[in-house]
């Protein structure tokens, strides 16, 4: 029997995966309207492309839906990288909302990023950004080695 060659990933236009993006963001973080969803996934990922840098941010965009990437690239890193507590200050501040609701919506997306990334390049992402941001990305926060 001869083995088959591997096959190709089926292609999905950018629309229809970053649609699926903001379903999946809808449901996990109980967003009443599609619209809701993606203004949160529009503010959290821009402020995300304010804080990342280097090879992590550019094999993020490759592995987020082409729109999701977009708003990651089009933000200039600000250079003066936040905490994880700083960068949910900082959403606060922008989105006027509360800041419970701006750690929802954080928590929301990023996990939805996350698992978009995989386990290896969130490792990275995380071990990038100063601490505070592993539980935004819905994993453990490990204590760096002094």
């Amino acid at each position: 029997m001869t083995p088959l060659p591997p096959s190709a990933p089926p292609v999905q236009t950018a629309a229809s995966t970053f649609e699926q993006m903001l379903e999946k963001v809808r449901y996990e973080g109980a967003y009443p309207t599609r619209a809701q969803a993606e203004g949160v996934v529009r503010r959290v990922i821009a402020g995300l492309g304010r804080q990342l840098t280097g090879a992590e941010r550019t094999a993020l965009a490759a592995r987020l839906p082409q729109e999701a990437a977009d708003i990651l690239t089009s933000q200039i890193p600000t250079g003066r990288p936040l905490t994880g507590w700083g960068f949910v200050k900082d959403l606060e501040e922008r989105s006027g909302g509360s800041l419970a609701t701006t750690r929802w919506d954080t928590g929301s997306v990023l996990g939805v990023v996350a698992r978009l990334a995989g386990d290896d390049l969130t490792a990275r992402i995380i071990g990038q950004l100063p601490d505070g941001y592993a539980l935004l990305f819905g994993r453990a926060q490990l204590v760096r080695a002094a």
